[in-house]
């Protein structure tokens, strides 16, 4: 007896020990699109072989001509593939962060709501070539090594788990079991960047460096991510061990690698619950160590302020006055 065709085989193979690992119910997000569509007829094979209910979701954008109605399709599709519950979530997308930025954030969204509302991990249909893709958009973007890594197979409530198989094995699944896939147009589109690199940018790297660029990129996030979060381990050990209610000692902190000590500062502040720290925020409060001269205190994102007070760092919340006592500069601080 002949067993399935090698793409949907390396699909179901790839489903298979995350479907194994975890008894928690999966729900698989699902566009329409040949990944997405890929990735639910292996959990829908692989699922009840491992005791796992499996269901799914499908986002309606609400942003092109009959999308309620190809929503609908495509719920009917999956629910034919014996998937349950399927359901089908519309959504308001915003303005904020150009139409990719916006539509992601609302599907991320939505997605996070059904995840809570079923207890259940949500299936993401990132390929090999996806995360190909997000490396060189990082890179472009310069905005530091953890955009570089990529996206991880696993961060609650999402799970990734076709990172190590190629778009084509995904169509070429897709048309050996006759499901019918729908080609997003905006994955065509020039005006959207990561069109661009799908269509113009990868194929010139892979005709200049001849060939496997895409693999290569995608386990260079892979080595990168090991050494990140071996970085991440050692900043949190850092950040437990000089931490206290007075602040950070800065002597402490002035001791430590930058690439350690700025995760140090990072956790510290997140911690304190700053919202949104960007890289010229953490930037401005590592100098208070750094490149200390007696500058003032840093304003951060949510009203927080950042300063250097009797030789440590301390936050001052937001809404406080400045001059309290603990928090002022000695003389000593502002010497040369």
């Amino acid at each position: 007896m002949s067993g399935p065709p090698p793409a949907v085989a390396h699909v179901r193979s790839a489903v298979r020990p995350g479907l194994r690992a975890s008894a928690q119910p999966v729900l698989v997000a699902v566009s329409g699109g040949a990944d997405s569509l890929a990735l639910a007829a292996a959990v829908a094979f692989e699922a009840p072989r491992a005791g796992v209910p499996a269901g799914a979701v499908t986002v309606d954008h609400r942003l092109q001509p009959g999308s309620a109605d190809r929503a609908a399709a495509t719920a009917d599709l999956l629910r034919g593939l014996g998937l349950d519950p399927v359901r089908v979530v519309a959504v308001d997308v915003g303005s904020g962060g150009g139409p990719e930025g916006a539509a992601r954030s609302a599907r991320y969204a939505a997605l996070t709501r059904e995840a809570a509302a079923s207890g259940a991990r949500v299936a993401l249909g990132h390929t090999l070539d996806d995360q190909a893709e997000t490396v060189l958009l990082g890179l472009g973007r310069g905005s530091g090594p953890r955009s570089v890594a990529g996206m991880v197979a696993e961060r609650p409530p999402f799970w990734r788990p076709l990172l190590g198989v190629r778009r084509a094995t995904t169509r070429a699944a897709c048309a050996a079991q006759g499901l019918p896939v729908w080609d997003d147009p905006w994955n065509t589109d020039p005006a959207y960047r990561r069109a661009r690199l799908r269509a113009e940018v990868l194929p010139l790297l892979e005709d200049v460096l001849g060939g496997g660029v895409a693999p290569a990129l995608a386990r260079t996030a892979d080595l990168l991510r090991e050494d990140l979060d071996a970085l991440d381990d050692l900043a949190a050990a850092s950040l437990a061990r000089v931490s206290g209610d007075g602040g950070l000692p800065a002597a402490d902190l002035a001791a430590l690698p930058a690439a350690l000590r700025r995760r140090v500062l990072r956790g510290w502040l997140r911690e304190a619950g700053v919202p949104d720290l960007q890289a010229v925020h953490l930037g401005a409060v590592d100098a208070l160590v750094s490149a200390w001269h007696g500058q003032g205190a840093v304003a951060l994102p949510g009203g927080a302020e950042a300063l250097r007070a009797s030789g440590r760092l301390v936050l001052r919340p937001a809404g406080s006055p400045g001059g309290r006592a603990g928090t002022t500069p000695d003389p000593e601080e502002h010497a040369p």
